[in-house]
């Protein structure tokens, strides 16, 4: 039995096989296309032509894909997005898109109201949902949007009404509409929440694409018995019906499989990961074998969210960065050569100094011609190697917690740019097959299940909240694809709600599980 696990880069995409004890079969990188989809088939062909396997015992594909970054970042393939908001008229001094950029609000139609509903802060109901009120909407939208996200106030406490304003929805519109309800995304903090949910909601049209796009690649390939999975940003896996509800997850998920993958074939799950690519490097924490959540707000494409992203910090330094020297100063980055490194980089016989040629010159990287770069000064170049660890150790020092030296596993396709000796790096590792580690912790992942929720301790005892909430939680990983049987707890968050008298608490539970 094999595993396929394909990740989509800003540079490659690689593709791997994996046996049914995790072994790694054959490994390819392709250049990731401009479409993305080109690039996902050509990385799919080559694999299977090169691996030379059975494909009827292909079981399982998982995809780890930029598809919705790239369409919030570039503005493109979003759907036209209604947002209801149950709270009206207690929250009309602030409105949806409130400091959203404008040429994004008019991407995704603008179209928002305020109607009655919400909860007070203590679970008390703020308004009851009148439901002439939502089906006159409806009728007033009809044929303009492509997608509702609907946000409760404190629907975080209660989120009944927004389920009801859904089932009115598909009352209407069909059971097929897409809606996104802000208590299934996003945590507390009223705006934030919404606005991951609107982007959540403009993302349904991008997502479909790329699974469709996904699974066709298969079948071109013969590929038709198997189950597919997309990378989730926690690294973790979800099903393509659960990805379709929740296209949102999808974000970051790149840096994070990269996370799973170092701490597979490092066989480590505490540590901190710098995964390089060819334009970027991204370096992130390992706790408990998973990566370190954030625990602020993160803006995706400009716009302040609070939904689950992964804390990881992004430098333009990669394999394919370009090298500059201008009266005596050095840059590296942050524009790089990206997917044109086989033409434009000097050892292949191109006309731009990359960090690939500074490697090559000291001996770091047996790549290309290295008679391309016999020219280059040996100081210059070491001087282009220091300006890179001080990027790489400002990096580091952002993600410590404490001041002393921290262990750290080095992967990526473009880590042959990263020095030996990093100031504040006790002790480096590096993995065998670490070039693909994305693609890897793409196809060893898990699927898991999250849920938040506020609990008035008071009212509900701690015990009960927490079995609630692991009971939802695990309800969300079976959604997403998970065998019950396998189910098991993971992590739990409790944060205490100094403002309400109740002791209330903000209470967040994350299972995981194998996959069906």
């Amino acid at each position: 039995m094999y595993r396929i696990g394909i990740d989509v880069g800003g540079t490659n995409t690689d593709a791997i096989i994996l046996d049914e004890n995790h072994h790694l079969i054959h490994a390819v990188k392709s250049p990731t296309s401009l479409d993305i989809k080109t690039g996902i088939e050509t990385s799919l062909r080559n694999l299977l032509l090169e691996a030379n396997i059975d494909k009827n015992l292909i079981t399982h594909a998982m995809l780890g894909t930029t598809q919705c970054t790239n369409a919030i970042v570039e503005r493109k393939k979003l759907a036209q997005v209604g947002v209801i908001r149950l709270g009206y008229p207690a929250t009309a001094s602030v409105l949806p898109y409130t400091s959203w950029p404008e040429d994004m609000v008019q991407k995704l139609s603008g179209k928002y109201a305020l109607v009655h509903g919400g909860y007070e802060y203590d679970g008390q109901v703020l308004g009851e949902v009148d439901e002439a009120e939502i089906t006159a909407l409806l009728e007033e939208w009809r044929g303009s949007i492509e997608s509702i996200a609907v946000i409760g106030v404190f629907s975080s406490i209660k989120n009944d009404q927004e389920f009801r304003v859904r089932d009115l929805i598909h009352e209407v519109y069909g059971v097929e509409f897409p809606v996104s309800c802000s208590s299934l995304i996003g945590s507390v903090g009223l705006i934030e929440r919404e606005n991951a949910t609107i982007l959540n909601a403009a993302l349904c049209k991008v997502i479909e694409t790329t699974t469709q796009g996904f699974v066709q690649a298969l079948e071109e390939e013969g590929i038709t018995d198997t189950a597919v999975f997309l990378c989730q940003n926690d690294g973790t896996l979800m099903s393509i019906d659960y990805a379709k509800q929740f296209p949102i997850l999808t974000i970051a998920c790149g840096p994070t499989n990269s996370i799973r993958g170092a701490s597979y074939l490092a066989k480590i799950k505490n540590t901190m990961v710098l995964d390089v690519g060819g334009t970027t490097s991204d370096i992130g924490v390992l706790q408990d074998g998973f990566p370190r959540e954030s625990s602020v707000a993160v803006e995706v494409g400009d716009i302040r969210t609070n939904f689950r992203m992964p804390d990881i910090i992004s430098v333009g330094l990669g394999g394919g960065s370009i090298v500059r020297s201008d009266n005596g100063k050095i840059t590296v980055g942050p524009d790089s050569v990206g997917y044109k490194i086989g033409q434009e980089a000097l050892v292949f016989g191109g006309n731009t100094l990359t960090t690939t040629d500074i490697a090559v010159r000291l001996g770091l990287a047996d790549v290309g011609d290295k008679s391309l770069v016999a020219h280059l000064d040996e100081g210059f170049a070491k001087s282009v190697e220091a300006e890179i660890s001080s990027i790489i150790e400002q990096a580091i020092d952002k993600m410590k917690t404490s001041s002393g030296d921290v262990e750290l596993v080095l992967v990526g396709g473009g880590s042959v740019v990263i020095p030996d000796t990093i100031r504040g790096v006790s002790h480096m590792i590096k993995p065998e097959n670490g070039g693909v580690a994305n693609a890897i912790g793409a196809c060893i992942a898990q699927i898991s299940g999250q849920y938040e929720q506020i609990y008035i301790y008071s009212t509900e005892p701690r015990e009960d909240s927490l079995k609630d909430a692991r009971e939802k939680a695990v309800k969300q990983a079976v959604l997403a694809g998970a065998d019950p049987a396998t189910v098991e707890l993971v992590d739990v968050e409790e944060t205490p709600l100094a403002y309400h008298p109740g002791n209330a608490t903000r209470l967040r539970v994350k299972v995981v599980g194998n996959m069906k």
